[in-house]
């Protein structure tokens, strides 16, 4: 258990969207997948 709000999930999703020009959820996972970071 994280212990971590959702509207603080996400704002880091929003970020990293944002960082990473990800269109969606799925294009953040398939970085993610890609990276090796999954």
């Amino acid at each position: 258990d994280l212990h971590i709000s959702i509207s603080t999930v996400k704002t880091h999703l929003s970020s990293l969207m944002t960082k990473l020009e990800a269109r969606n959820r799925v294009e953040l996972a398939m970085w993610a997948y890609e990276t090796d970071r999954l």
